[in-house]
């Protein structure tokens, strides 16, 4: 069973993360297979994604959904992993040409240096105007040099968006994704606000600091094979069995996919009676597939007219991707 761990390191400002998709994800990739399922690289690059989607979500404290996006001008058009406050999940990726054995993330994305990372927050109840937030950062480095380390982009968004330093590990095939996440957390009461000297507060700062490198050079320890293969007791034991660790109940992240056949009515809706006309004029009716889930949704003639003559219903609207 797929499991989140949260753990604490006691009295130190460090926390972290422990990701293992093991269903949730073999079911993302099962959905696929009518499809032809995915290249190597590519299930890869969104079993990272996804990992890194249920961490990020179970890091924050918002009522709605964490959209996580790779895009750019290489033949992966899209990858977007979706996490819920619940930690129901799924993903997707929009493969448009052929991918090379052993494709980077560069390759895959970020051939012209034209490939962001987009991390939506998507409000489940939205005020009259209120949009998601969302932040972008691009898939190079300060000189423009390319990155093909998915946690470094999310590492750099990170320390960008919440001004913390964090240490990411990723890995993913075909039966686990997984993903371990240590962060400094910003320290309350410490230094001058105590009454201690300005020579004292920073002897104080550079143990915290010295504190957090010394669990993230731990954690970057951790080999790819070793966060696919082994439970979560064994490596948290394997990485800090000198350190004091305040463990959590596991959570249980799953699969779920929200579409729906009143979401796609919506959605046609919206393309206008014109275009739908020229649908069915073509193909006789209108199917959509959720590329989420691989649901189909078919209208026939009959269906489409319903469309334009029911009342609306007010159904939030689906995360939009960009």
């Amino acid at each position: 069973m797929s499991e989140l761990h949260k753990f604490l390191f006691d009295g130190l400002p460090v926390r972290g993360m422990l990701v293992r998709l093991t269903d949730s994800w073999q079911e993302i990739l099962q959905r696929r297979q009518s499809a032809g399922g995915y290249p190597v690289e590519v299930m890869h690059l969104l079993g990272e994604m996804t990992a890194a989607g249920a961490l990020m979500q179970s890091n924050i404290k918002f009522n709605g959904a964490l959209i996580l996006q790779i895009f750019g001008d290489g033949p992966v058009k899209l990858a977007v992993a979706e996490v819920q406050p619940d930690l129901s999940l799924r993903a997707t990726a929009t493969v448009t040409g052929e991918i090379d054995p052993g494709s980077t993330l560069s390759a895959m994305v970020n051939v012209h240096n034209q490939g962001r990372c987009a991390i939506t927050l998507d409000p489940k109840d939205r005020f009259p105007g209120q949009q998601p937030y969302q932040g972008v950062v691009p898939l190079f480095g300060d000189r423009r040099e390319k990155i093909d380390n998915l946690a470094e982009v999310l590492e750099h968004y990170m320390l960008q968006s919440e001004q913390l330093d964090t240490k990411l590990i990723l890995a993913a095939d075909g039966h686990v994704a997984a993903g371990l996440l240590i962060q400094r957390l910003p320290v309350q009461g410490q230094g001058n606000l105590e009454g201690q000297t300005g020579h004292q507060a920073n002897e104080d700062q550079i143990g915290l600091d010295e504190d957090y490198q010394r669990i993230a050079l731990l954690a970057g320890t951790l080999k790819r094979e070793e966060l696919l293969t082994l439970d979560a007791e064994t490596i948290l034991h394997r990485l800090f069995w000198q350190e004091p660790l305040v463990r959590f109940e596991p959570l249980v992240p799953r699969f779920a996919c929200s579409c729906s056949r009143e979401r796609v009515s919506n959605m046609l809706r919206s393309l206008g009676t014109a275009e739908i006309e020229g649908i069915l004029a073509e193909r006789g009716k209108v199917d959509v597939a959720c590329e989420f889930c691989g649901a189909q949704y078919d209208f026939d003639p009959v269906d489409a007219a319903q469309i334009f003559t029911q009342p609306v219903h007010q159904v939030p609207p689906a995360p939009t991707v960009q």
